[in-house]
């Protein structure tokens, strides 16, 4: 999540397009996932590894879950089905950190 995050948010939008949603998305719109996505990936380790309010973390992990259905959404109107695969098991990932932390 930071290295997809910090390549969306720093490189070119010329170097994303083995990403194929960047090819008709706009530069502030990539941006603002990429810097959605170094978040999360930032709320879902650092609280957790400093202790400092670990309870971030599931709402972390529960951002995630939120950010790849609308992925999902995106790759259903651009006809990418077989790309929505990896966004339900990153999906059943980050609800298995967020039940699992907030049983915690």
């Amino acid at each position: 999540m930071l290295a997809v995050g910090y390549m969306k948010t720093f490189y070119p939008v010329t170097k994303l397009n083995k990403f194929s949603w960047t090819t008709h998305s706009s530069k502030g719109f990539i941006r603002f996932v990429g810097i959605s996505e170094l978040l999360i990936g930032i709320g879902l380790i650092l609280p957790q590894l400093t202790g400092v309010c670990p309870v971030l973390t599931p709402y972390a992990a529960l951002s995630l879950c939120m950010v790849m259905v609308l992925a999902i959404v995106e790759h259903i109107r651009y006809n990418e089905a077989k790309q929505i695969w990896t966004n339900v098991f990153i999906i059943f990932l980050s609800a298995f950190v967020a039940l699992g932390r907030f049983a915690y």
